[in-house]
């Protein structure tokens, strides 16, 4: 599991977003999202930095992966 800390998630469209853009790079990809702290959490066997690329061209900045 890793989680992303985001900038400018704000909704559930945002989420949405988010997922998707995620599940581009892994179709299988888990993705669940707590709006108030802007954390995203991701269970895939993908590469972090794509996911994290993938995230980030989305329109949502990533402040920090752990």
């Amino acid at each position: 599991m890793i989680q992303f800390q985001v900038e400018g998630m704000s909704c559930n469209h945002c989420v949405g977003a988010i997922t998707r853009a995620v599940q581009a790079v892994d179709p299988a990809a888990k993705v669940s999202a707590d709006v108030p702290s802007q954390a995203v959490r991701v269970d895939s066997g993908a590469d972090t930095q794509a996911l994290r690329h993938a995230i980030e061209e989305a329109g949502y900045p990533v402040k920090s992966v752990a």
